[in-house]
């Protein structure tokens, strides 16, 4: 397993086991799944209170709980709340109250990364701080980050939470890259030229904030995984031809694609399945030309000024 510095703070593996689908798990299934990521190096559990509502972190920590052979100190878990049926909610009362139905969910004393999962347009950035204060203080939660955030999100946080923001979950996929485009197509009238996230992949790497790339393999407006699919051809072409060349599936050179980027960032694995799970971590052993990255993403209908 690749490992990053997380943060530029601690090292972390390379992929993040995404429990968004776990839920649908049984105990024995999610036992086996935990084993099977462990001895992988797969050892970092990204969750949030609404996934299943609740019960994919449920099932997880029944199948933690009391499994000698994977003691706590061994795993990396972070959780992620804020989002409410109809709305955002990072008041302190609720972000306390989430981080306690987590640990209870999860069966342990302590996260080791909690994440903002969504911006609050009626965030109170000095509530955030009580917040985390307390948590950190109550031995409750070790780290903090943020998802979905814009950098002057992050900087408004940052006047009044103490602790260093560590991590930034944002969509990335080789189709879903603008943080990449609007980097390259600059002064052009392209799309990819706009600005969608306030340059939000420089920021981090000057920061120090470790990007987490989630549905690494999905396509634009939520239509589905590019691997195979018609839309992509050309894409998968490029793809298929590296993965002949190299031995490895489709989805190891999609993947490979991601960690092949030097701001360093962890690929969230959203999959319940054991063999893609293995096809993700096997990335980690590749690493791409130059010539290679660009010849995905332009195949994927990027162009270069």
């Amino acid at each position: 397993m690749k490992t990053i510095q997380l943060g530029n703070t601690w090292p972390a593996p390379a992929v993040v086991v995404g429990c968004m689908r776990l839920g649908e798990l049984s105990g024995s299934e999610m036992n086996r799944f935990i084993h099977t990521a462990v001895e992988n190096g797969a050892n970092y559990f990204d969750h949030a209170d609404i996934y299943t509502d609740g019960k994919s972190e449920e099932v997880f920590g029944a199948a933690l709980s009391g499994d000698a052979s994977l003691p706590r100190e061994n795993l990396i878990i972070q959780s992620k709340c804020g989002i409410r049926k109809g709305f955002y909610d990072l008041s302190k009362e609720y972000i306390l109250q989430s981080v306690d139905g987590i640990l209870k969910r999860l069966k342990t004393d302590y996260l080791d990364v909690l994440l903002l999962h969504r911006p609050d347009a009626l965030v109170e950035p000095e509530e955030v701080a009580a917040a985390f204060d307390a948590l950190h203080r109550a031995g409750k939660v070790r780290y903090f980050g943020v998802s979905n955030h814009k950098p002057m999100q992050i900087e408004l946080l940052k006047k009044y939470v103490k602790q260093p923001i560590l991590i930034n979950q944002m969509q990335f996929s080789i189709p879903v890259s603008n943080m990449v485009a609007n980097g390259m197509e600059v002064n052009m009238e392209t799309d990819g030229a706009i600005d969608r996230d306030g340059s939000v992949l420089d920021y981090s790497r000057l920061h120090d904030i470790t990007i987490q790339a989630w549905s690494p393999f999905q396509m634009p407006n939520w239509k589905g995984c590019f691997l195979g699919s018609p839309e992509y051809a050309e894409l998968n072409q490029e793809i298929d031809a590296l993965s002949r060349k190299y031995g490895v599936s489709n989805t190891t050179i999609a993947a490979a694609w991601i960690l092949r980027h030097p701001a360093n960032m962890q690929l969230i694995a959203g999959t319940s399945n054991v063999t893609r799970l293995k096809e993700i971590i096997d990335s980690c052993q590749i690493t791409l030309s130059r010539e290679e990255w660009y010849r995905l993403y332009l195949a994927a209908g990027h162009p270069l000024p």
